[in-house]
């Protein structure tokens, strides 16, 4: 999901190589990923082209495109999925954002926005991506969102709080989606639960 644009020339310079460890990870973890559908195959290579670049390939400094991690939140039941009113363009949308340098994991970073976004502690996620979606945003004047998306699980107890990005947060069985819905969201659906259904995320009945 897009975090707040950053322009001009109060945007702060990061040093690429504080997202060594990350690109490291993030250049693994897709070289390894079995893509879960023929368009998520063409974005995966799309985006591990768009690393070739190096580290500077997961700031959003990086003009051509940059990666970014987000992730679908179902509850313990895998019967609803937490959705977002995004602030700024107004379409609900899943969990996630921009990676930053304390990220050393694209895993981590899911996790971390998913928990930031939806103020609750305890999420669990699964390692491996549900799926990698390429799309243009507004960001830095215009540049591309190499979006690589997971699925996480909420605990039973799980009260989510609306963080400043948010107008509002809501839970939806997955086959009642709200509307307008971001463009890619309705794709993770099918791909969240078939993970659930095979992780060791996934609560005992």
């Amino acid at each position: 999901m897009p975090d707040t644009v950053i322009t001009g020339p109060t945007a702060p310079t990061i040093d690429p190589e504080g997202y060594a460890a990350l690109h490291a990870d993030a250049t693994a973890l897709l070289e390894g990923w079995q893509p879960t559908s023929p368009e998520a195959a063409s974005a995966r290579d799309r985006t591990l082209a768009l690393l070739a670049a190096g580290p500077i390939a997961m700031s959003r400094q990086h003009r051509p495109g940059h990666i970014t991690a987000s992730a679908l939140v179902l509850d313990s039941t895998g019967s609803r999925v937490l959705l977002c009113l995004h602030v700024k363009f107004g379409r609900w949308v899943q969990l996630g954002g921009h990676c930053e340098p304390i990220d050393q994991t694209l895993v981590g970073a899911a996790l971390r926005e998913a928990t930031e976004e939806s103020g609750i502690a305890g999420l669990r996620i699964d390692p491996v991506p549900i799926d990698v979606d390429v799309h243009q945003v507004q960001c830095q004047g215009g540049s591309a969102h190499y979006d690589v998306r997971f699925a996480v699980l909420a605990p039973p107890s799980a009260v989510e709080q609306v963080s400043d990005e948010a107008e509002e947060l809501g839970w939806f069985p997955p086959d009642q989606l709200p509307e307008p819905l971001a463009g890619g969201t309705v794709q993770l659906i099918a791909p969240a639960l078939a993970a659930l259904r095979r992780s060791p995320l996934r609560l005992a009945p």
